[in-house]
This record gives C-alpha cells, sequence and structure tokens, in this order.
C-alpha cells in the first residue's frame, strides 16, 4: 500500500461531464475479479454516505487480471488463496473454492460485459458491476458465461436484450480499450487505485494505492477541497437497507461505526419485523431486503 501524489490525468476530455459536476472528481481502477476491490465495498459506502455530495466515481477497469494466464491449475490455487486470505482479512467474504470448482475461465468476457452494461447508464453499470461481485464472491458463479451475464443482468434491471446485443459490439469493446489507456496513461499498475482530481485542471491529483483506513480518504478529500467538508449522518438503518438491498454486516458495521456483533443484534430486529432476510455466508453473514410486496401477510 502506497500513497502517491502528483497523479495527472490524461487530457481534460476525459473527465466526467454534466450539470451533476461535484468538485472531486475519483477515478477508481478496479477489476471485477480482484478480491481487494470488493474488500473496499464497506468504506465507499461509508464515503459515499458522509460526503457523496462532495465528489463523483468514475470506475476505469485496469484489465490486469484478465492478463493473467490463468489456464495454469497452480494460479488457480494462488488466486484461490489470495480470495481467502482477503475474506479472513476484511470480512467482506469471497469463496477461494470457486478457483477450483467453477473457474472464471474468460476474465475478458467479464470486462467486456462490464462496460456493456455501462452503455445503459452509470447507475446500471453500478447496479450491474454490484451483482457480478456478488455472484462471484458468494455465489460462486463462473461470469464469464454468457448465460451467468445474462442473469445477471436482468437481476440488475438492465435491458437484458440490449446488454447482450452491445457485448458483441464495438462499442462495448472500444470502451474497454480506452479504460486500458487511461490505467497506462496514469501509470497504474496495481488495484485498487483511486485517483483523486479537484475542479482546477491543471492542478495534480492524488493517487493513493491499495487499500487505507476509511479516515485517510477523507483527509485527502478535506486537502483537495476548498472548504471544510460537513459530514452527512447515515441514515436509519431500515432506509440503508432498502436503497442498497443487498449487504454484509460488516458494510453495514462500517457505515454505523459498530462491532459486527452490535450490528447483527440490530439487523435480527429488523429480520423479525420481515424487513430483511438473513443470508449466512463462507465468512460472515449477508442481508437482504425484502420488498413490500414480497412480504407474506400471515
Amino acid at each position: 500500500m502506497k500513497i502517491v501524489s502528483n497523479a495527472k490525468l490524461p487530457g481534460s476530455k476525459n473527465r466526467c461531464s454534466g450539470s451533476d459536476k461535484k468538485p472531486i472528481e475519483i477515478y477508481m481502477f478496479i477489476d471485477p475479479l480482484c478480491p481487494e476491490c470488493w474488500a473496499l465495498e464497506p468504506i465507499l459506502k461509508k464515503l459515499h454516505i458522509e460526503y457523496g455530495r462532495y465528489f463523483s466515481i468514475k470506475h476505469v477497469l485496469s484489465g490486469r487480471l484478465a492478463d493473467l494466464n490463468l489456464s495454469k491449475k497452480k494460479n488457480y490455487e494462488n488466486i484461490a488463496q489470495s480470495w481467502e486470505k482477503t475474506a479472513s482479512r476484511t470480512g467482506m467474504s469471497c469463496d477461494g473454492s470457486l478457483w477450483l470448482e467453477n473457474p472464471v475461465d474468460n476474465p475478458y468476457t467479464v470486462s467486456i460485459a462490464l462496460k456493456a452494461a455501462e452503455l445503459q447508464g452509470r447507475r446500471a453499470g453500478l447496479r450491474f458491476l454490484r451483482r457480478i461481485q456478488e455472484m462471484l464472491f458468494l455465489e460462486k458463479k463462473n461470469t464469464s458465461n454468457l448465460e451467468v451475464l445474462k442473469g445477471c443482468a436482468d437481476s440488475s434491471g438492465l435491458d437484458v436484450e440490449e446488454f447482450m446485443a452491445d457485448i458483441h459490439s464495438d462499442s462495448a469493446a472500444k470502451a474497454f480499450q480506452c479504460d486500458l489507456k487511461i490505467t497506462s496513461e496514469m501509470d497504474v499498475n496495481e488495484i485498487p487505485t483511486l485517483v483523486f482530481f479537484n475542479e482546477n485542471i491543471e492542478d495534480e491529483g492524488i493517487k493513493i494505492t491499495g487499500s487505507y483506513p476509511y479516515e485517510v480518504y477523507v483527509q485527502i478529500l478535506e486537502e483537495m477541497l476548498s472548504e471544510k467538508p460537513v459530514q452527512s449522518p447515515p441514515p436509519p438503518l431500515e432506509s440503508f437497507m432498502k436503497f442498497f438491498k443487498f449487504v454484509a454486516s460488516k458494510e453495514i458495521a462500517v457505515v454505523y461505526n459498530m462491532s459486527v456483533s452490535q450490528i447483527e443484534r440490530e439487523m435480527k430486529k429488523l429480520l423479525l419485523k420481515q424487513v430483511v432476510e438473513q443470508i449466512p455466508a463462507k465468512y460472515g453473514t449477508f442481508w437482504r431486503y425484502i420488498e413490500e410486496s414480497n412480504v407474506d401477510p400471515s
């Protein structure tokens, strides 16, 4: 893990645009198969809730894992061990036995699928990314399988027919190549990497490689803003669940500054009220929000 200052954005045309422009833009370099990216989810949720009005995030696919020669059994074993270590260290469950039982045999397909989902909008892309991670790390699905990807698109609320066409389109392939170009130009060699930029396009950004305590990310926001950011409180737990739908005890604990055991006591109250259902994982517990129409009236 290291913090590197003086990151330069390659060309102003890569900046996010639109009426929702915020003072800080974060380029987050990820790979959908990377357990360390998955493990950052609790911190990203907390940052979004407390300081989300100050920044926007642009996800960039690094292609790093797509470059691996995944055909070698030894490589599968190494990846499996890495997943297990990350899960036990971070509390964000990921089941490494996927690589020994049902390995992802074409990582490029997963990356192209993500870019195809993003063609339906940024929020659609984010929903799809989260669902891909759930299917991969928790459900042990080979997410390079087209039928799995189709199911992922459906459960993410995408137009499935459009998505399946876009997977095979030049647009998705070009979008992925653009991400690889940005990764190269910004000299990103590890994932996850976050690069913070402020509104002044001439200013250099701050590049953070690896994972850090939450306070480090807040400190960087404070340094890059012209004003001291005002922290927003987290919403009521039930509202949080209604918005995010499916989350780990670890994610909730980080957002609410509570221990996992404290959170699970609170979640069991919602369980009794039939607001959520409990989903056990290999490491820890997940909770799924029950939509009102699905609640048993009895």
